[in-house]
């Protein structure tokens, strides 16, 4: 039988940890067919099927429960091997990943200041959903990651910091926009932009809970992942959308922001996570709390 390798088990934990094969081959930057093919090809080597399936579900069987957690461990301790060697160098690489959910400039006093403390280190940076954040770094493919809130982080600590409060963006020659604050009820004949519920579970579930204690059930139009192409829908008059109050800073002709009645009902809060042990901890939570707090 032929021995595991570092990728495979790379794949296998990313699908564990997802439990979603498209968001499992989006973290790990391939296309789902040979992400599929890897995993039949595992399971044929291992002798034991390690994912139960079907179009709307992907659960562990008792065998991927069993390998799991030893597939951690191991790529675990090649990470720690690979940093071992890298306190050799001069600089040492930091990984750190930022939620899509906000407006990426909300960050740059926070990453300026890494940077400026980090004295020459590079710096990778990748915007992503919070819950592949989350996945990347207990994978030890991050160093540190600021989230959305709520977002199920597992065994990792957070550090809350700020909230966003949720505004309403809406075109600008619409008769709403006439008024400078609306409430959920003024919505409730519109059609409304909103995220699938795969790309961020606990925070869907949390603002549908509001939405249900206000009686809100308008028609949902699917938000598109890119927010430029989605505001471009929105000043053309496609739509209304519901988005953290950062994106106020993205000036767009023909989209007007509003102030929401609910808006701190419905904030998304912002939180940091790092990885156990990491040597920048005590840094990048003194910055995050300067900055984001």
């Amino acid at each position: 039988m032929r021995k595991l390798d570092t990728h495979a088990l790379e794949i296998f934990v990313a699908v564990a940890q997802c439990l979603n094969f498209r968001q499992a081959a989006e973290q790990l930057h391939m296309t789902q067919p040979p992400l599929s093919r890897a995993v039949r090809q595992l399971e044929e080597r291992l002798g034991v099927r390690l994912f139960e399936r079907d179009t709307q579900h992907v659960a562990l069987t008792p065998a991927a429960t069993e390998l799991l957690p030893r597939a951690l461990r191991i790529l675990a301790l090649l990470e720690q091997a690979e940093q071992a060697l890298q306190t050799r160098q001069p600089a040492t690489r930091l990984r750190l990943g930022m939620t899509s959910s906000m407006e990426s400039d909300l960050f740059r006093a926070f990453t300026d200041g890494v940077t400026a403390t980090l004295d020459g280190a590079p710096l990778d940076t990748v915007f992503d959903a919070s819950p592949r954040l989350v996945a990347r770094l207990r994978a030890r493919r991050l160093d540190a990651a600021i989230i959305a809130l709520p977002t199920k982080t597992f065994d990792l600590p957070v550090l809350q910091l700020g909230k966003q409060p949720t505004l309403v963006a809406l075109a600008s020659r619409h008769p709403l926009a006439k008024r400078r604050s609306l409430s959920l009820a003024d919505l409730q004949d519109q059609p409304v932009y909103w995220f699938e519920r795969a790309r961020q579970p606990a925070f869907f579930d949390h603002s549908h809970a509001v939405f249900r204690r206000h009686g809100f059930a308008p028609r949902f139009l699917l938000e598109p992942h890119d927010h430029h192409v989605l505001l471009s829908d929105v000043a053309a008059g496609k739509g209304m959308a519901l988005l953290p109050a950062s994106f106020a800073a993205i000036s767009r002709s023909g989209v007007s922001y509003r102030k929401l009645k609910e808006g701190d009902e419905l904030a998304a809060g912002l939180g940091l996570i790092v990885a156990d042990g990491h040597p920048a901890t005590a840094l990048l939570r003194r910055l995050a709390t300067e900055t984001l707090g």
